[in-house]
């Protein structure tokens, strides 16, 4: 699924300044990952995971519940559990520590490598298609 962030709070490893543009995949590239909304149902604590993460639950509506491990510690458990976030539903499976995560949550990158969550402006049901 590609290389995995780390946060690195002396640089900035994410400074978009570092990071040119990506080649082109059109747009059949695009519209083959399954963009979701879904609502965080459960959120626990990883300590096998080798950076810090949670491991959350996510209601995905019609697709299902999924799982994830993120590294989103930024936040505590208190400020997931509810929240509606974007996940990608249809990477594959990927085992960390021994736990199976079911989809990649969404965010973009500060400069060190924190995650901020990306969210909808506007209550959209579980299992919402992004366009």
């Amino acid at each position: 699924m590609g290389e995995q962030h780390r946060l690195d709070p002396e640089g900035s490893p994410y400074d978009p300044a570092l990071h040119p543009r990506k080649p082109e995949v059109g747009a059949e590239g695009f519209f083959a990952l399954d963009l979701r909304i879904g609502e965080v149902i459960d959120v626990e604590p990883f300590p096998e995971a080798r950076d810090p993460a949670w491991k959350l639950t996510v209601d995905f509506g019609p697709v299902g519940h999924l799982q994830t491990s993120a590294k989103v510690t930024n936040y505590d458990a208190e400020q997931l559990l509810g929240r509606t976030v974007v996940g990608a539903v249809n990477l594959g499976t990927k085992r960390i520590a021994g736990f199976v995560s079911e989809f990649l949550i969404l965010g973009g990158l500060e400069p060190d490598g924190t995650v901020r969550l990306l969210s909808p402006d506007a209550d959209l049901a579980p299992g919402s298609v992004v366009a």
